[in-house]
């Protein structure tokens, strides 16, 4: 099978690429170090499937996939990160990925691909634990619709349903990290959720 990487730590992504090419079945056809470099990479390379990395500085791995798979709706995606965030493997869910691994999980890269090839999807085992919860559906909120979020909420909100987090949405809307967890505390209480989880999925489902 071949295998594009896209990993922003050059180490990481050679030592993954050392580490899938000694299986005989797996060839490593391209490496990027960016989400920019994902879609131009698959279209010349056409890979079985593209093992991508969440967090990266320009375009993440979110955003990167959403644009591969826009074109290419059959694409077989596989994030591998060492982050375990809930709205990170909500979004993966939502958007069809194959699987979601963390990096520490080494020995079980070659195996996921290769389930992956027959048709499965793959979790790890720290992200297996989190699917029922995840994937519940949260309690109906008090409005089914997001008229009593204000703009800068509803701001925070769309971010958070990309899998940002407090920092990275503080940084986006130039905004402190205490003014982020604020309203987002406020929105779980206008909208009577109980946790981030639940306002992702809540957010995911109604957008």
């Amino acid at each position: 099978m071949r295998i594009i990487i896209i990993d922003d730590d050059p180490l990481v992504a050679s030592a993954l690429r050392t580490i899938l090419e000694s299986d005989p079945d797996i060839t490593v056809t391209a490496v990027g170090q960016d989400g920019t470099e994902a879609l131009t990479l698959y279209r010349a390379h056409r890979p079985d499937i593209l093992l991508l990395d969440i967090r990266m500085k320009n375009v993440s791995g979110l955003a990167a996939a959403e644009a591969v798979i826009g074109e290419f709706p059959d694409a077989r995606i596989l994030f591998l990160t060492t982050f375990s965030d809930d709205e990170y493997i909500i979004h993966a869910l939502r958007m069809g990925a194959r699987g979601y691994l963390l990096k520490q999980d080494f020995e079980s890269i070659a195996p996921a691909l290769k389930a992956v090839m027959t048709g499965q999807s793959v979790f790890g085992e720290e992200i297996v634990s989190k699917l029922p919860l995840m994937t519940s559906s949260p309690p109906e909120p008090a409005s089914d619709s997001f008229s009593g979020l204000t703009e800068k909420e509803l701001d925070i909100l769309r971010l958070l349903g990309e899998g940002m987090s407090n920092r990275e949405i503080s940084e986006k809307l130039f905004i402190g990290e205490g003014t982020v967890r604020n309203s987002i505390s406020v929105m779980l209480d206008k909208l009577t959720l109980k946790s981030r989880t639940q306002l992702a999925v809540f957010f995911l489902k109604n957008s």
